[in-house]
C-alpha cells in the first residue's frame, strides 16, 4: 500500500467518524470545546494524497452588514465558498468563535448573538478571515460595515436604542466633524479611497432632550481592491534580437475575486507597448539595445474606476559581440575578366544589433567603403573591374561590443578593359555609320526621282536614254527598265486588247548598258500571271 493510499484511508476514517455517526446538533451559538486539529489535518493530508488540493479559504458575509448591533439582536453569518468548490458539493461547515469550535452544521449560515470573532471553514480549505461582532448595550452606537474596499461607497449609520429618536447627528473623522444632519441621515462617502481610513464617531442629539450622546469609536481601514502591481521581465537580462515576456503581477482580494482587471504596458519615454487587455502579460518578439530603459505597467479595475502603476523597472538589453567574420566574392574564387562585376560579401557567424561592415585592400591599405545595418551580412559592389582591382581584400565588422576581422582574399583580373571597351565602341560606331549611309542613299534616290519627273511605271515602254559611241552610263543613275506585254507567246502591239480566256504576261527587262550602248546582260522575270475568267 502506498503512502497516498494510506493517507486517503486515514482521511476517510476521520471524516466518517465526524460526519456519518448520528448526533444531536446543539442550538446555534452554543459553544463546544473541540480541538483545532481538524482543519489542520485536512490541509496536511490533502497534498499528500494527490487527490485533494488546498482550496481558497471561504469568505464570511453579514446581514445586516453592521459589525456593531444592540444586545438582543442577531446577525446572520454566511460562509461563502469559492467558485472552484461548488456549494452543492459541500456537506458540512465548521464555525469557530475565538479559540473554540462551534458544532458543525449542514448549512452555510449561522445566527450570531454573542460578541467575538467568528470564522468558518469547509473541507480542504483553511479557516476564513475573522469577523468581529459587537453586541452593545450603549444608548448610541455607530454602525459600520465589516469590510470596505477602495472604490466602494462607505456607509456609516448613527443608531439610537429603543424608541428614542435623534433630532440631529454629527459625524467626526479623526476628531474633526465632517458631516451634520438634522434628520438622522447616514453618512455616505462614495468612491472611498485609502485616505478615508481612520477613526470615526457619531454624536447624537435626542428629541426633547438637551443631552449629547457620543457613540463608540470605530476604526475603519479601507482595504485595497487589488495590490499595487509589480512588473516582472523574463529573462531579466534579455539579449538583443531575443524575445522578452513582460508580466504585470497583482493580487485581487478574495472577497472581490470576480472583479475585472485590465492591463497595459509602457516604456520610457511614454512608449505604449500594448493596448488595454485582460491579459496580465505581453511578449515582445524581439528587443534591441536601443530598447533599454524604464518599463512599467498599469492595472485598472473597470468598476469601480481604479488605476495603479507599478514601480519602474530598469531593463538593459545585452548585446552579443560579432565573431567569425568571413569575406567571400561573387563570382566565387575571386577570378574575373576585365569589365565583369565584383561583389564582396562580408558576413559574421554571431553578433546582434546594428553592425558596421567595412571593406579594405590589404596590399594598398585603402578603405573601399562601409555600411551600417541590422544584419549579419552586407555586400559591396564594384560594377566593372580592371587590372587595378587585382589584389588582396579583407573586411571588418563592429557592433559596439567588439571588432571582428576576416581573412584576406585574393582577387585576380585577366584581360584589359581597354580592348574590350574598344571592340564594343567600334561595333557601336560601325552600326551607327551604316545606318547613316543607308539613310543618305535613300534620300538621294528619292531626290533624283523627283528631279527627273519620274513617276510610276505606266503601260508604255520606256526607252533607255541614248548614249553616244564610247559613252557609259553614269554611276549611281537608275538602271533603265523596259516593260513589255505579251499575249500568249506573241507581242501585243497597239491597243489590241486580249481576248477572253487569254493569258497576259508582264515582262520586265533590266538592261545594263555597256560601253557601246549594247545590252551586256539582261535579267527577265515573270512577275504576274493573270487569268481572265470567261
Amino acid at each position: 500500500m502506498t503512502a497516498a493510499s494510506r493517507s486517503q484511508k486515514r482521511l476517510a476514517a476521520l471524516t466518517m467518524g465526524r460526519w456519518d455517526r448520528p448526533r444531536q446538533l446543539l442550538p446555534p451559538g452554543t459553544l463546544e470545546p473541540a480541538p483545532m486539529l481538524l482543519w489542520a489535518s485536512l490541509l496536511v493530508l490533502a497534498p499528500v494524497s494527490g487527490q485533494l488540493a488546498a482550496l481558497p479559504k471561504p469568505v464570511i458575509s453579514l446581514h445586516p452588514p453592521w459589525t456593531t448591533v444592540f444586545k438582543g439582536e442577531a446577525v446572520t453569518l454566511t460562509c461563502n465558498a469559492s467558485r472552484v468548490h461548488a456549494a452543492e458539493n459541500i456537506k458540512r461547515y465548521w464555525w469557530y468563535l475565538g479559540a473554540q469550535t462551534l458544532r458543525e452544521i449542514p448549512g452555510n449560515t449561522l445566527k450570531a448573538r454573542v460578541s467575538g470573532t467568528y470564522k468558518c471553514q469547509i473541507q480542504g480549505s483553511s479557516p476564513s478571515d475573522g469577523v468581529s461582532l459587537i453586541f452593545s448595550s450603549d444608548l448610541l452606537i455607530l454602525q459600520t460595515p465589516h469590510s470596505v474596499f477602495e472604490g466602494d461607497t462607505l456607509t456609516l449609520r448613527c443608531q439610537v436604542k429603543g424608541r428614542e429618536k435623534l433630532a440631529a447627528v454629527k459625524y467626526s473623522w479623526n476628531g474633526n466633524v465632517i458631516f451634520t444632519s438634522r434628520n438622522s441621515q447616514d453618512l455616505l462617502i462614495p468612491q472611498a479611497s485609502l485616505n478615508n481610513s481612520g477613526n470615526y464617531q457619531c454624536i447624537g442629539f435626542l428629541e426633547g432632550n438637551h443631552y449629547t450622546y457620543r457613540s463608540n469609536n470605530r476604526i475603519i481601514k479601507i482595504q485595497e481592491l487589488f495590490s499595487r502591481p509589480k512588473l516582472e521581465v523574463t529573462p531579466p537580462q534579455p539579449t538583443e534580437g531575443g524575445p522578452v515576456n513582460l508580466s504585470c503581477q497583482t493580487e485581487l482580494r478574495l472577497e472581490r475575486s470576480d472583479t475585472l482587471l485590465s492591463f497595459i504596458f509602457f516604456r520610457d519615454p511614454g512608449v505604449m507597448l500594448s493596448n488595454w487587455s485582460r491579459s496580465p502579460e505581453v511578449q515582445l518578439t524581439a528587443i534591441w539595445r536601443e530598447d533599454s530603459g524604464s518599463y512599467w505597467c498599469v492595472v485598472a479595475a473597470v468598476v469601480p474606476s481604479i488605476r495603479k502603476h507599478s514601480l519602474p523597472l530598469q531593463v538593459r538589453v545585452q548585446g552579443v559581440p560579432v565573431s567569425g567574420a568571413l569575406l567571400e566574392t561573387q563570382p566565387q574564387g575571386g577570378r574575373l575578366l576585365a569589365g565583369e562585376r565584383l561583389v564582396l560579401v562580408c558576413s559574421v557567424a554571431e553578433g546582434t544589433g546594428d553592425t558596421t561592415f567595412s571593406w579594405h585592400r590589404e596590399d594598398t591599405g585603402e578603405r573601399l567603403g562601409s555600411k551600417r545595418q541590422r544584419s549579419r551580412r552586407a555586400e559591396l559592389e564594384i560594377p566593372a573591374v580592371g587590372g587595378s582591382h587585382a589584389g588582396r581584400y579583407y573586411c571588418t565588422a563592429d557592433n559596439g561590443h567588439g571588432l571582428a576581422l576576416s581573412g584576406a582574399l585574393n582577387v585576380t583580373v585577366t584581360g584589359t578593359w581597354r580592348n574590350r571597351g574598344g571592340l564594343i565602341a567600334a561595333g557601336a560606331a560601325g552600326g551607327l555609320l551604316s545606318s547613316l549611309l543607308l539613310a543618305v542613299t535613300l534620300w538621294l534616290y528619292r531626290r533624283h526621282q523627283r528631279k527627273s519627273g519620274d513617276g510610276f511605271l505606266g503601260n508604255t515602254a520606256r526607252r533607255r536614254p541614248a548614249t553616244g559611241p564610247g559613252e557609259t552610263a553614269c554611276a549611281g543613275c537608275p538602271v533603265p527598265v523596259e516593260l513589255r506585254q505579251l499575249y500568249g507567246k506573241q507581242q501585243l502591239y497597239g491597243n489590241v486588247p486580249p481576248g477572253e480566256g487569254d493569258l497576259v504576261y508582264s515582262e520586265v527587262q533590266v538592261i545594263q548598258l555597256g560601253q557601246e550602248g549594247a545590252a551586256s546582260s539582261s535579267r527577265t522575270s515573270l512577275e504576274d500571271k493573270v487569268s481572265i475568267s470567261p
